[in-house]
């Protein structure tokens, strides 16, 4: 529950600062759009930041038995922001996203990077479609059986791309990579 309240908070802190910099007010569609956008900028230069090489990698000093690679970390990513985006649009996502860990014939750094790309492309094709009117109407949750809303589904979406981003930073910085964002 703390996940959702801090990916609302920051969403608002978004919007707030979005609507003063224009200097007027922007609807929901718009602070989700500009949040998610926010994210991908971030996290797509991270993927590709990493070389190719280096895909394969996962920490392995430690208590990192069984975690991700940074290939699977993306892929993941990508499947899910898929989910959200049929879930927000009340479709079967537009590819096969081979579930929640993505397609296994997606090996190589440009084909991953693209299916990321590509992802947030159908998100924001998603979040196009939520306005003040349905953003809380109940939708049927990707995961499960259960219920949510097409707002708490793009909130979602960030949430998730950054808790992961968070992940990446590691592996990059574990090879010597400065991410992107960390350069200036």
């Amino acid at each position: 529950m703390n996940y959702i309240f801090t990916c609302l908070a920051l969403s608002v802190i978004n919007f707030a600062v979005i609507a003063e910099a224009a200097d007027q007010p922007k609807s929901i569609t718009e602070s989700l759009n500009a949040s998610v956008s926010g994210v991908e900028g971030e996290f797509v230069s991270a993927a590709e930041a990493m070389p190719e090489d280096k895909f394969s990698f996962a920490p392995t000093t430690g208590e990192f038995k069984g975690v991700r690679t940074f290939a699977q970390q993306v892929k993941h990513v990508a499947a899910v922001n898929y989910m959200l985006g049929g879930g927000i649009l009340g479709e079967k996502p537009s590819v096969d996203t081979g579930g929640e860990n993505g397609p296994d014939s997606i090996q190589s750094k440009a084909d991953i990077v693209k299916f990321l790309k590509d992802s947030y492309a159908y998100v924001h094709k998603a979040i196009a479609t939520v306005t003040e009117k349905n953003a809380v109407v109940p939708v049927k949750s990707p995961f499960g059986e259960g219920m949510s809303t097409r707002f708490g589904l793009a909130m979602i979406t960030f949430g998730h791309s950054f808790d992961h981003y968070g992940q990446i930073v590691v592996y990059l910085r574990m090879n010597g990579i400065i991410p992107p964002a960390s350069r200036q």
